[in-house]
């Protein structure tokens, strides 16, 4: 038995790694987009193995970096079933809905600029159609429910506390007589998360498949941190009367900032502004988190004996009609701005941060991982300008930054999720989904809490269990 890595293999998106049985059946960890510059975006056109040969897919979680190729996969010819927790199933249909409806728009627009030069026309990654045709292909399961993935290959999800659905997958593979336990951590989240349950334990395993994004730093204080947002929000909206941009991710980060936000209207600390919450996708994520309460912690479930919809307060408003986007670049008063990409890549936010970046009143907020090609890192670094839609614009608006609403584990996080495990009975400790600098990093704090044995694999090399 071996197993290939695919994706996220010293990157950090597109997760995707696929496990090798001695009879040829073979078991896909997940199937997500790489996101970032071309290069990475290269990647996307091949998935290094003959999707057609994949017996089924175990999915982590709903993001797209693991879930994004789905449809591509369908297209090019997988046909087996797809394993996802039940909240994961609700929340693949709107997220890769959206996916296609961006690889539709973004060709036509290549395709023009190409017809300009007179080059062919290219096609995209896949359509609504492929999409359409994936999801009939989705198995929802229980979480800490044992099933059968196919003969001789059992799972069970355990609860990995990232985003609504997300899990550890659990896998007993018997091969040749003998049986292997394998995890894949997927993506592990934070032990304070403001809405969803802590990552708990896992069953002991012989290899571990471990995210390694945050491997070499920590993230600052929640409590602290929202105190940093309140500061934020009165200095931009108040002291500057100005816009606060925060590009954010429509599943789980975008309903922590305005659970953040509700919190603080409830208190009487929220000024007396606008908050748009900018995206059609993050509406209906929204409506998905609110219907799935079984993934709720204690504080939050408390807090709504006081209010009912955690995520609506006064002065919020869900945009999703386009004329209305475009009617914020002149809106005049003071607000908050929440929209879609989290890397700020795509969608509206782009056009937010081009109108907004040039006016020294306005803040950009980051409040996640930027791959480091991508906008939202390019925001962050030290250079006077930004590229935007082939433009260059002036970044005289205050850009800053806020780890804690971050969904992924820091270091210590990730050591604490991995204590319920005997070290010296995990045969090897593979680390993915991480740059590979921080996954150095990461490898010597491991050994040191008692693995022997950490590899780091390259794109598409493969392991023997």
């Amino acid at each position: 038995m071996k197993i290939g890595f695919h994706g996220a293999a010293r990157t950090v998106t597109g997760s995707k790694h696929l496990i090798h049985l001695s009879d040829n059946r073979k078991v896909l960890l997940d199937c997500g987009l790489f996101q970032g510059g071309k290069e990475l975006q290269q990647l996307n056109l091949n998935f290094g193995f003959v999707p057609s040969e994949v017996t089924a897919l175990v999915v982590s979680h709903a993001h797209i970096d693991h879930t994004g190729l789905i449809p591509k996969l369908v297209k090019d010819g997988f046909s087996g079933p797809i394993y996802c927790s039940v909240a994961t199933a609700d929340l693949i249909e709107i997220l890769l809905k959206d996916s296609a409806k961006i690889q539709e728009d973004d060709t036509k627009f290549i395709n023009k600029q190409r017809l300009a030069k007179s080059q062919v026309p290219v096609k995209p990654l896949y359509t609504l159609k492929d999409v359409e045709k994936a999801l009939t292909l989705i198995v929802p399961q229980q979480i800490h429910t044992e099933f059968e993935v196919i003969e001789g290959v059992k799972c069970e999800y355990t609860d990995a506390g990232h985003i609504l659905g997300s899990c550890v997958v659990n896998l007993k593979i018997t091969d040749k007589g003998k049986t292997t336990k394998i995890c894949f951590t997927g993506d592990i989240g934070r032990y304070s998360n403001p809405i969803l349950k802590n990552p708990e334990k896992f069953p002991q395993a012989d290899y571990i498949i471990c995210e390694s994004t945050y491997g070499d730093s920590l993230h600052d204080d929640a409590a602290l941190n929202e105190k940093v947002f309140y500061d934020i929000i009165q200095e931009t909206c108040v002291e500057k009367n100005g816009k606060l941009i925060i590009p954010a991710f429509s599943v789980g980060r975008t309903q922590e900032i305005v659970y953040a936000l509700n919190r603080l209207e409830v208190l009487g600390k929220l000024p007396k502004i606008k908050v748009f919450v900018d995206s059609p996708l993050s509406i209906e994520a929204t409506e998905i988190t609110k219907k799935h309460k079984e993934c709720y912690n204690r504080k939050i479930v408390d807090f709504m004996e006081l209010d009912k919809d955690p995520f609506d307060f006064k002065g919020l408003e869900y945009i999703s009609e386009k004329e209305d986007s475009q009617a914020l670049n002149d809106y005049k008063e003071p607000c908050v701005i929440i929209s879609a990409s989290g890397m700020a890549e795509f969608g509206r936010i782009k056009h937010h941060i081009a109108h907004n970046i040039e006016n020294t009143k306005n803040t950009i907020l980051i409040v996640g991982y930027c791959e480091p090609n991508s906008l939202g890192a390019r925001l962050l670094n030290n250079d006077t300008e930004v590229r935007i839609f082939g433009n260059y614009y002036r970044k005289n608006a205050a850009i800053q930054k806020i780890k804690s609403f971050s969904a992924h584990a820091d270091y210590a996080d990730i050591l604490q999720f991995l204590s319920c495990q005997n070290p010296k009975l995990v045969k090897k400790m593979i680390l993915v989904h991480g740059e590979f600098e921080v996954q150095c990093h990461f490898k010597k704090k491991l050994i040191k809490a008692g693995y022997d044995f950490v590899e780091i694999p390259e794109i598409h090399s493969e392991m023997f269990l």
